[in-house]
Parts: structure tokens; C-alpha cells; sequence
């Protein structure tokens, strides 16, 4: 038998009631229906989002401060009266509205018992009450942009690939001798007229250069800052990051990106004409930076003339394909940006830098 004192919250929609469950106990006394089965107004269970929540519950820091919803049946299985909430059991006695996947991927931890959660009791609701209860949280909800997301990560004292990203990021945008000086806009904001990428995408497709895994590597180095983390050849910054050389990663980079503002001045000059020094351009490079850094590694050097001529190598062979870097020849989309990828690719091996 579980005892629950409950807050009354009064608001337009009606009365609710605030209590403290632990996750073990919801998942074994709720339902969820859901729309594929016919039922309420649930999406499907992403098993994907629920491992990511189950592998975040390890972090010695976890927290889930936002309230599972939950509405109660007209049940026998508990008692109701005077704010107090008392359940008899292990019996099912109402349904998750809202907060689903952090149920399950709680409930599927190694450490489910150390997790009370919030929960917001409801009474008497239809099918149609419900429905809109489901809607309103998950449609009113105001993304938070992932430039600030990133920019967070520089309050944190521990180790991780996110923070790396970030001090990199924030030091080619401040560097007078870095291609990207003041044109990334930190915090999703502009600074200047050559501001044509963002702190978040600029991050988005850095990190997978460093990390397949970068929320469990940054768990595992918050817990046991001293942990040596595995390397993975695929992933050419890894070996930089687990060693503790991010001047490596950021050198190479400011090489990297200095011969293409070398090769192509105009273009990168003109982000409101061209895609170079755009999402699409970016992305690019940094989709083809492997193969690249395994040549480079394969000469022993990833030094600005080597680099140099790996990008004159891609401007002959666009040269020769009759196109040019603009939204024209390459839509902004993930389709297009792998498409001039595999180009730049094609171009190094085909003229064997």
C-alpha cells in the first residue's frame, strides 16, 4: 500500500494534483495506449529515445525534474479523499498522458530505484480531455536552439567531446587568424555580414569527427575524470580528444579551412552568392575530412600545403564538371551536401595527391 499527500493546482482546464512516485512504482501501476493501437493519444515508443534514457539515468548528475502526467481510471484499486492519494497495490489504475518514453527508459535502467519523479494526477478525464492535454504540452513546447545548448556545455568543469567542440568553435570564431573569424554566429546570433553558419551546426558536424557516442563519453568522463577512453581510427579528432590535444584538432582545422579559403577566395568571400562557407559547403568538407586525414596520414602531414592541394585537386574536378558552388548546383539538403562530399573525395583520389 503506497500513501501519497497531494498539492491541489487549480487552473482554467481544472483541478490536478501534484504528488512523488518512484519510477518503479509508475511503471508498474500504469497503461499506455497509444494512436498505432487504436487506442489514445500516445505516438508509438521510439526505442532509440528510451536507450538514450536509459544510458542517461548513469550519469551521476541524471535528473528528471519534469513531471510524468498521468490520468487516472475510475478504480476501485486506490482511494482518493482529502488530497490523500492511498494505492492498494501493484495494480494498473490509470494511463501516462504525457512522459512515456522517460517512464520506460527509467524504468529500464540498472538504477531504476534511485529515481522519484514528479507526476500530475487527473481525474475524470475523456478520451477527448485527454487528447488535448497530449497536444497542448507537446505542440506549445519552445525548442531550445542547440548553439545554446552547446555554448552550455563551457559552464561544465568535467571533460567531454561536446565542450571540446565548443572551446574550438568559440576560438576559431574569435581568432584573427582563423578562416572562420567572426563569421560564426555563437548562440544562433549574427555578427557580421560574413556570419553564415551557426555555433550548433558548426558543432553538429564536428563532434561525430571526434565521438559515435559523445553523451556516454561525456558520462563515463564526468564519473571518472582519469577513465582512458577507447580510440576508433574512423573518427580522426578521437585520438587528439582522449589524449588531451585539442590544440591538434584546432590547428588542424585552421589548416584545413585556410586552404579553402585559399582555393576558393571568392566563394568563401561571398556566402550570400555561394554555398562554401554554408551549412552545405561545410558540411562537405567535414563529411570528406576522413579520407582525407587518412591520405594526409599515409604522407605524415596534415600541414596547409598538403591540405592546399587536396582542395586544388576538388576545384580542377568541378572545373571539369562545369559547376559551380551555389545553391543551383547544390541545394541546400543532406542529399546534395554528400553528393559535393563524395566529389571532393573523388577529386583527390583521381589526381593521386
Amino acid at each position: 500500500m503506497i500513501k501519497l499527500n497531494l498539492l491541489e493546482v487549480n487552473q482554467p482546464i481544472g483541478t490536478f494534483y501534484i504528488g512523488v512516485l518512484n519510477a518503479d512504482v509508475i511503471e508498474r501501476i500504469t497503461d499506455v495506449n497509444r494512436r498505432t493501437e487504436g487506442r489514445g493519444p500516445q505516438r508509438e515508443l521510439s526505442k532509440p529515445k528510451v536507450k538514450e534514457i536509459k544510458e542517461y539515468c548513469s550519469d551521476p548528475d541524471a535528473a528528471f525534474p519534469t513531471p510524468i502526467i498521468i490520468s487516472l481510471y475510475d478504480s476501485e484499486k486506490y482511494n482518493f479523499e482529502n488530497n490523500e492519494l492511498t494505492i492498494y497495490g501493484d495494480e494498473v489504475i490509470g494511463e501516462i498522458i504525457d512522459g512515456q518514453h522517460r517512464a520506460k527508459g527509467i524504468s529500464e535502467a540498472y538504477n531504476t530505484d534511485a529515481f522519484d519523479l514528479p507526476v500530475v494526477f487527473m481525474f475524470n478525464l475523456t478520451e477527448e480531455e485527454k487528447a488535448y492535454v497530449f497536444s497542448i504540452i507537446n505542440s506549445k513546447q519552445t525548442r531550445v536552439s542547440m548553439s545554446l545548448i552547446y555554448d552550455l556545455f563551457s559552464i561544465s568543469k568535467s571533460r567531454s567531446p561536446q565542450k571540446t567542440c565548443h572551446e574550438i568553435t568559440r576560438l576559431l570564431n574569435t581568432d584573427k587568424d582563423s578562416p572562420f573569424y567572426r563569421r560564426l554566429k555563437m548562440l544562433g546570433k549574427k555578427e557580421g555580414e560574413l556570419s553564415s553558419l551557426s555555433q550548433g551546426s558548426f558543432i553538429r558536424y564536428l563532434i561525430p569527427l571526434i565521438s559515435n557516442h559523445p553523451d556516454k563519453d561525456a558520462r563515463e568522463l564526468k564519473t571518472n575524470p582519469n577513465k582512458k577512453l577507447n580510440d576508433n581510427e574512423d573518427k580522426p579528432f578521437r585520438y587528439y580528444f582522449i589524449n588531451n590535444q585539442d590544440e591538434n584538432i584546432y590547428l588542424i582545422l585552421v589548416n584545413l579551412f585556410n586552404a579553402v579559403k585559399e582555393t576558393f577566395p571568392e566563394e568563401w568571400e561571398s556566402p550570400n552568392k555561394y554555398i562554401l562557407s554554408k551549412t552545405t559547403g561545410y558540411g562537405a568538407v567535414l563529411r570528406a575530412f576522413p579520407e582525407i586525414y587518412k591520405l594526409g596520414m599515409k604522407r605524415k602531414t596534415l600541414d596547409f600545403d598538403f591540405f592546399l592541394k587536396c582542395f586544388e585537386a576538388f576545384k580542377a574536378e568541378l572545373n571539369a564538371q562545369r559547376k559551380e558552388l551555389t545553391s543551383e548546383y547544390f541545394p541546400s539538403n543532406e542529399q546534395e551536401q554528400k553528393k559535393l562530399s563524395n566529389i571532393i573525395i573523388q577529386a583527390i583520389q583521381k589526381r593521386k595527391i
